[in-house]
């Protein structure tokens, strides 16, 4: 396969429009069933578990989080960070409940953080509002047994860059047991190059600053049995799935605790659905990081 950079812009963007490499569906169908299943999932959590709802984690207006509890909670729990996916443009914590019901029924709080998506947002303020609302969940919620994160799509990209985060300037050492990464993006300058920087407006500067594959040695955890899953969907294109391959080759030459899965018979959309049932192989992989830490 040519190397990004000999793509004709053509065949780039197609190896990142994800829908695109659904099986089940048509491009648009496949987006308008995910944003259902999402948005439909988030409500049924939310008439099922406990929830503090749009607790703002910083001053501006999309700066908030929903935390799903379980309802009798037996001494400290672990709690799980979703940080939504959307090409940093689409989505909302109002579609990042859905997998609160089969984590809460295990005795996982769930936050499910807000961003400011493009337009609006740019990617260094993206960045820092994921890191700061982790900081504030660190402070606001001490009582915690360890904090894990998970990330979709652009999500995964926002938890990696988390992950190489100096967190001395936040005021915090936030005791990150694992990080689930899933269909993830870690080297944002092919998307410099497609229709999806007409909104982000990224230049290379601004790609290189905020890739997680250019920061592979600030990749630091403050807890050093910090258990990092890299996953990807069967039919994520091959530019994902070699996104995918290399930071977790990147990090494994680090000596961290990382594995790498493929999940067979998913795309870049049902992979992640899949939280929404207790018996879906990516819950049982996800509570595995999080219940045998």
């Amino acid at each position: 396969m040519a190397h990004w950079k000999d793509m004709e812009t053509g065949v780039l963007e197609k190896q990142y429009s994800p829908s695109c490499w659904s099986l089940r569906m048509s491009s648009e169908e496949v987006i308008d069933a995910h944003v259902k299943v999402t948005a439909s999932g988030t409500q049924k959590s939310k008439g099922l578990v406990q929830t503090l709802l749009n607790v703002p984690y910083g001053t501006k207006e999309g700066e908030n989080l929903d935390v799903y509890l379980p309802s009798n909670p037996c001494g400290a729990l672990p709690l799980l960070v979703y940080i939504h996916g959307g090409y940093w443009q689409f989505f909302s914590k109002e579609e990042s409940g859905f997998m609160a019901a089969p984590l809460v029924a295990k005795g996982i709080a769930v936050a499910a953080i807000d961003y400011d998506i493009a337009p609006k947002g740019h990617m260094d303020l993206m960045v820092s509002q994921v890191r700061r609302s982790i900081a504030f969940i660190v402070q606001q919620y001490s009582h915690f047994s360890g904090l894990y994160l998970c990330g979709h799509s652009a999500g995964a990209h926002l938890a990696a860059m988390a992950l190489s985060t100096d967190w001395s300037e936040y005021g915090v050492r936030p005791d990150i047991k694992g990080v689930f990464l899933v269909s993830g993006i870690y080297d944002l300058l092919p998307i410099t190059r497609t229709y999806v920087n007409q909104e982000l407006q990224m230049t290379e500067e601004v790609a290189l600053r905020n890739s997680p594959l250019q920061h592979l040695q600030e990749v630091k955890p403050a807890n050093e049995n910090c258990r990092i899953a890299v996953v990807v969907a069967e039919n994520d294109s091959p530019e994902f799935h070699r996104q995918s391959r290399e930071y977790f080759q990147g990090l494994q030459k680090l000596g961290l605790n990382i594995s790498f899965a493929m999940v067979d018979n998913t795309d870049h959309f049902d992979v992640i659905e899949g939280l929404c049932e207790e018996n879906n192989v990516l819950t049982k992989m996800l509570l595995d990081l999080i219940l045998e830490a």
